[in-house]
Order: structure tokens, then C-alpha cells, then sequence
């Protein structure tokens, strides 16, 4: 049932993995599927009614890129509210995450494309506002402009 324009009559809470290798580039992939669709994000996704939040990011890291990931600190939570067409509200929460290998093997059905991007490249690429919130953070030395 809709409430207020919104699609979902709920917040929709997610959790995302800011997976960061030992060339300190972090993993993108590029989205196959709303929200975000051609658009770059890190790893993540919908948690589950009663599943423990670290369980659904590597969950979800599995589901999405075919990697296991060692689950660290807590980046920071940022909220998205998208009223009108598009009709979502999310409560998305931001983890470092150290991958225990590289080698991506994306779900194309959820995912048209992974790589992994430096710090130098990383304003190159179209990214939702958390997206762009959470580089900010992670390699200070960036300026994203929206």
C-alpha cells in the first residue's frame, strides 16, 4: 500500500560493502536493476527481516560479486529519500570490508559491470549521492561534485 507517494510503505533498510583492496582501490559495480539502474555503487543490498545486518553484507557481497569479504568498521549511515517518480526511502548502512581474494565474478541479472577503481578515477563514474558521501569519506582527497 502506498503511503505519502512512496513506493514501499516502509523505510527500506540496506547495508552496503565498501570493499577496499590492497592497492587501495575500491570495488563498483555498475547497477542492472532499480533502483540506481546504470548507475555505480559498492556492493550491498536489502536486509532481511531478522537476518543480523553483517549477514546480509556478506550476503549480499556473495550474491552480487562472488566474493567473501572480512566485515571492519563502520563508515557511516546515510539516508536517501527519493519522492516523485522514482518513490524510495532508504536507510543505507556503509561498512570497510577487506576482500579475502579479488577475483569478481558478478550476478549479471543485478550487475551490468565490477571493477575495481582508484581514488584518481573514482569522480569519473556516475554514483548516487550515498555513493558519492561514502568516497568522499573514504579518500579525503576527493572533490565529486554532483
Amino acid at each position: 500500500m502506498e503511503q505519502n507517494g512512496f513506493k514501499a510503505s516502509h523505510i527500506v533498510t540496506s547495508v552496503v560493502a565498501v570493499i577496499i583492496d590492497t592497492d587501495d582501490r575500491v570495488l563498483l559495480t555498475k547497477r542492472n536493476v532499480p533502483p540506481f539502474q546504470g548507475e555505480w555503487v559498492m556492493p550491498g543490498g536489502k536486509i532481511d527481516l531478522g537476518e543480523p545486518i553483517v549477514a546480509a553484507l556478506k550476503r549480499e557481497v556473495w550474491e552480487e560479486v562472488g566474493l567473501e569479504v572480512e566485515v571492519g568498521e563502520l563508515i557511516d549511515v546515510f539516508e536517501h529519500v527519493t519522492p516523485g517518480e522514482d518513490n524510495y526511502h532508504f536507510i543505507i548502512i556503509y561498512y570497510r570490508c577487506t576482500p579475502l581474494y579479488c577475483d569478481v565474478t558478478h550476478n549479471h541479472e543485478e550487475v551490468a559491470e565490477a571493477r575495481w577503481v582508484s581514488s584518481a578515477d573514482i569522480a569519473n563514474y556516475k554514483m548516487p549521492a550515498g555513493a558519492k558521501f561514502i568516497a568522499g569519506k573514504i579518500f579525503k582527497q576527493l572533490t565529486i561534485d554532483d
